[in-house]
C-alpha cells in the first residue's frame, strides 16, 4: 500500500523482502477464504481497536472498508458481505488479487526485490540486506518500514528488527500474541465443588496441593475432542479492573486447551490477566437460547431408566463435546447433583493460565510505540523512516479488522513519506532526500 501511494506520486520506489515470493502472509490470510474487511457501521468498527482507538480512528478515517472495498473492486475483484457482516472477495480467493495487484505496481514502475534480508543500517544511513549475491547497500531518500509482527516468523515477520530500532531509541511495547490460543491447566481432582467457593480460591487450592501441575484436558477429553467446535455457545469474562467481555459465537478444543473465533476475540482481556495474575477464568454458556430455569428444569425431569448422557441429549440437545465439558469439569459425583450441573451448563468456569507461543498466534500485540510516531507514521527519532502495520502497537480481533487496519497504516504511511519528499530540508537536516 505504501509502495503504490509512493508511486503514484511519482517516485522511483524498491520492495525489498526477505522471502522468495511476494504477500505470503496475505496469501495465508486468504486460506480458507479472504476475510478483507467487515461491512459494521465506522464507529462500530473502529471500537474494535480497543485502547488503541484514538490512534488508528484517524487512519481509518483516511482508508477504512468502503475504501478498501473500492480498491479491491478497481482491481478488478468484487466483493460480497457474507451472513456474519464479513466482507470477502467474490470467489474468496486472495492470488487473484494480489496477481491483480503486483501487475499494477510493476506498471507503476515498483520494483521488487525478493531474498532481500533487512540487516539494518551501516554508518552512513544506508539500508544493508544480506542477498544471494551477498550484503547489498542501499541509499535511500525515504524508507518505509513493515516488518510485521512476531507471529508466523516462516512466512517472514520474526520481529528481528526490535533490537535493530531499539538501538536507535525507538520506543517499543513489548510483542506478545494477539487472536491466541490458551492452555487449561490438568486439574487431577475432583472439582464437583468449583461453585461452591470463588474460581480463584479454588484454582489456587489446588496450586497449593500440587493438583495442577501441568497443561491440558484430561487425556480422555484430549484424544476424543481436541480439534472439534463448541458450537452456538457464548462466553462472558470480567477481569479484575472491571472490564468485561460477553459475546455469541463458537470456539475450538485443542489438545491443552482452547482456541478459535470467540476465544480469540476475548484473548486480549484474557492475555492481559493472565499476566497480572497468572491465571484467567472466562464462563461458558452452553445453552445460550435456554434461560437458567428452563434447563434446572429439564435437568430435574424424571428420566426413568434413562442415562444421564440420554436425557441430556433428549431434553436439551447437549451430547458430544458439550456434554464432555461437562463430566470433564464436574466430574461424575458433581454430575449427579441437578443445581449444580443446570448451573454449568449455563456458567461454567473455564480456567486459563498461559497463552500459546506468539509464533501461533495470528496476529500480535505491542510494538512501535505511536508516541515514537509523528501524525504522518515517522519516527520522531528517525526523519524520513516511517512505520506501517502489525509492527506498530495496536491489535484487534480477526473479523477484517487487522488485514484493513494494515492497509490503512500503509496508506498513510506511504503519503506520509511521499509528503516528506517533497517537504524544503530544513537547515539543520543533513539528510539527502
Amino acid at each position: 500500500m505504501a509502495a503504490e501511494i509512493l508511486a503514484q506520486a511519482g517516485h522511483s520506489v524498491h520492495v525489498f523482502d526477505a522471502m522468495p515470493s511476494v504477500g505470503r502472509k496475505f496469501l495465508l490470510a486468504g486460506k480458507g477464504g479472504l476475510n478483507l474487511t467487515h461491512s459494521e457501521p465506522f464507529e462500530a468498527f473502529v471500537s474494535r481497536f480497543g485502547e488503541r482507538r484514538a490512534q488508528i480512528e484517524p487512519l481509518l478515517s483516511v482508508f477504512g472498508a468502503e475504501q478498501l472495498r473500492a480498491w479491491a473492486q478497481g482491481l478488478g475483484v468484487d466483493t460480497f458481505v457474507g451472513t456474519s457482516g464479513r466482507v470477502f472477495p467474490t470467489d474468496m480467493k486472495a492470488a487473484p488479487l494480489l496477481r491483480a495487484w503486483l501487475a499494477r505496481l510493476r506498471a507503476a514502475g515498483v520494483v521488487l526485490h525478493m531474498r532481500h534480508r533487512w540487516l539494518g543500517w551501516d554508518a552512513d544511513g544506508a539500508l544493508c540486506f544480506a542477498s544471494a549475491a551477498g550484503q547489498q547497500r542501499v541509499a535511500a531518500r525515504a524508507t518505509v518500514l513493515a516488518l510485521g509482527g512476531a507471529s508466523w516468523p516462516r512466512l517472514g515477520s520474526d520481529a528481528a528488527w526490535v533490537p535493530l530500532l531499539a538501538a536507535r531509541g525507538v520506543q517499543i511495547a513489548p510483542l506478545q500474541p494477539a487472536n491466541c490460543g490458551f492452555d487449561v491447566p490438568r486439574v487431577d481432582a475432583p472439582v464437583g465443588h468449583l461453585f461452591d467457593i470463588s474460581r480463584r480460591e479454588f484454582f489456587r487450592e489446588l496450586l497449593g496441593r500440587g493438583q495442577a501441575s501441568a497443561v491440558g484436558w484430561t487425556p480422555f477429553f484430549a484424544e476424543r475432542f481436541a480439534g472439534q467446535p463448541f458450537k452456538s455457545v457464548a462466553i462472558a469474562f470480567t477481569d479484575s479492573q472491571g472490564r468485561q467481555f460477553a459475546r455469541r459465537g463458537e470456539f475450538v478444543a485443542t489438545a491443552t486447551g482452547v482456541e478459535g473465533s470467540l476465544v480469540y476475540a476475548a484473548s486480549g482481556l484474557l492475555r492481559d490477566e493472565i499476566t497480572a495474575h497468572g491465571h484467567a477464568t472466562f464462563h461458558l454458556d452452553l445453552l445460550p437460547d435456554h434461560s437458567p430455569e428452563r434447563v434446572l428444569a429439564e435437568v430435574r425431569h424424571p428420566r426413568g431408566a434413562r442415562s444421564l448422557t440420554s436425557h441430556l441429549k433428549g431434553r436439551l440437545g447437549l451430547d458430544g463435546i458439550k456434554a464432555a465439558i461437562l463430566y470433564e469439569q464436574l466430574g461424575k459425583v458433581g454430575m449427579q447433583d441437578a443445581q449444580l450441573l443446570a448451573q454449568a451448563i449455563k456458567r461454567l468456569p473455564i480456567t486459563v493460565l498461559a497463552m500459546r507461543p506468539v509464533q501461533e498466534a495470528i496476529s500480535t500485540a505491542g510494538g512501535v510505540s505511536f508516541e515514537a510516531l509523528d501524525a504522518h507514521l515517522m519516527l520522531r527519532a528517525m526523519p524520513g523512516v516511517f512505520c506501517a502495520g502489525e509492527m506498530l502497537d495496536w491489535e484487534a480481533p480477526t473479523g477484517g479488522y487487522l488485514l484493513t487496519a494494515c492497509c490503512a497504516t500503509g496508506r498513510v504511511a506511504g503519503a506520509g513519506a511521499a509528503h516528506w519528499l517533497a517537504s524544503p530540508v530544513p537547515a539543520d537536516q543533513n539528510l539527502v532526500r
